[in-house]
């Protein structure tokens, strides 16, 4: 049985249930977690089999509904490690020769500034980071990741400004958008983020062209789980398609 590590209880089952049925999506939510340290992994919770990418792991998760952790070695990709406090940043991305050399900017003075805005966890923060389906999560997410089409993006935006209204301030910068944008910058601010994906995810994680990414804090869940039931079906809604 999942441990409870917010306040107030919260469907996960109810809640994906919801989430896949009014935006038509393929696949799972994910949950996501990052532990502290190895006592924070759920007994019985293997680790990964394979070295991969953060986004890579997501989509197993979401596409194969498999449930485990990371520990640091597993992650292949520098920046990804980096991000969720895994690893140290390494030489080359930290003074913009990595992405420089990919072709993504037009100098590494360019790539450094943008490094330099990438939210992260601090260095050897994080021992793992935990994946499940969020219907079948054996731990309290920190972060459910999303992976759909533009329509249910759409909804989703709705339903964060259904209760309060506003603007969406969506923040990303075309690279490290599900490690980044999606999972460490929702944790540490507390608030939704939307992204476009980036060339590695959509490389290696099979995030289709046709997709986009999004990150919600747990502790929002309810509302915008609750909210979207109502725009989804509202009369002045175009219905989405999978």
């Amino acid at each position: 049985m999942m441990k409870e590590e917010v306040k107030i209880p919260i469907h996960y089952i109810e809640a994906a249930e919801i989430l896949k049925n009014s935006l038509k999506i393929n696949g799972s939510p994910v949950a996501m977690r990052f532990a502290t340290k190895k006592e924070d992994i759920p007994e019985g919770m293997a680790e990964i089999d394979r070295t991969i990418r953060h986004c890579s792991m997501v989509n197993l998760a979401r596409r194969e509904g498999r449930i485990f952790y990371a520990t640091g070695p597993r992650h292949e990709c520098n920046g990804g490690a980096w991000a969720l406090g895994l690893r140290e940043i390494t030489e080359t991305l930290k003074n913009g020769e990595f992405y420089y050399k990919l072709g993504k900017f037009e100098s590494s003075a360019s790539c450094k500034r943008t490094i330099e805005r990438i939210p992260h966890l601090d260095r050897n923060e994080t021992y793992a980071t935990m994946y499940a389906p969020l219907e079948k999560a054996p731990f309290t997410p920190q972060v459910i990741i999303i992976i759909a089409n533009p329509w249910s993006m759409l909804k989703l935006s709705q339903s964060t400004l259904f209760r309060m209204g506003g603007r969406i301030h969506a923040e990303f910068a075309g690279i490290q958008s599900v490690c980044s944008d999606t999972c460490a910058q929702t944790y540490i601010n507390g608030k939704v983020n939307f992204s476009l994906g980036c060339d590695g995810s959509r490389k290696f994680s099979g995030i289709d062209d046709a997709e986009m990414v999004m990150g919600i804090p747990t502790e929002l869940l309810p509302d915008i789980t609750e909210a979207l039931q109502v725009v989804a079906a509202a009369p002045g809604s175009k219905l989405g398609t999978k």
